[in-house]
């Protein structure tokens, strides 16, 4: 009769075991946190991952945006100076909130899809306001480079230097922002329409 005894081996225990690393491992509490973060990003649903793509889009094109009009600055007795057109200021405005809306709504994403929780309390209210804001954000950029468009193109029939030339790159990519910014619209509209749904 075989008589079970001590189990054998070198008396080390992986990470994921019960021995001392494996404690250890789970008292400081970064492998399952990880590991729970890249699962949960994994279990979204793809319209959340996509927002957040659009988003971070729109705020790139933004803050390029701001940053051409912003040094759009070329002298010439204030001939060339983005600040002494209205249109030009309105643009660089737009950009500004732009930026500041989708910078607070990226962080706000990946709040969420890191730690699955919203800073905005309740469903339908966060899908409400990503909506709306989004929303109002793509109206605003349209504006802006609607404004800005016409008084480019009409500078540029008489002369073509690098004002003009800035002028239109930042218009060009207030128009790329405001293409992500409505995409964003669109999913977010989805959400909404799926929150109200349920």
């Amino acid at each position: 009769m075989s008589s079970s005894g001590p189990p054998t081996g070198d008396g080390r225990d992986d990470a994921s075991g019960p021995g001392p690393a494996g404690a250890a491992a789970a008292a400081d509490g970064s492998v399952p946190v990880s590991r729970s973060i890249v699962e949960r990003w994994k279990m979204e649903p793809a319209a959340a991952r996509a927002r957040l793509l659009l988003r971070a889009v729109a705020w790139l094109f933004s803050l390029l945006a701001l940053v051409v009009m912003a040094s759009n600055k070329h002298g010439h007795g204030g001939a060339q100076d983005f600040d002494n057109y209205p249109e030009y200021t309105y643009c660089l405005g737009i950009s500004i909130i732009a930026v500041l809306y989708t910078t607070a709504q990226v962080t706000r994403d990946v709040h969420r899809l890191s730690w699955g929780r919203d800073v905005i309390a309740g469903r339908k209210a966060a899908a409400v306001v990503d909506f709306a804001g989004d929303q109002v954000v793509a109206y605003l950029l349209m504006s802006a480079l609607s404004a800005a468009a016409p008084v480019t193109d009409y500078m540029r029939q008489a002369a073509d230097n690098l004002f003009t030339d800035s002028a239109a790159a930042a218009i060009s990519m207030a128009f790329l922002a405001f293409l992500a910014a409505g995409l964003s619209a669109l999913v977010s509209g989805y959400n909404l329409a799926m929150e109200v749904l349920v």
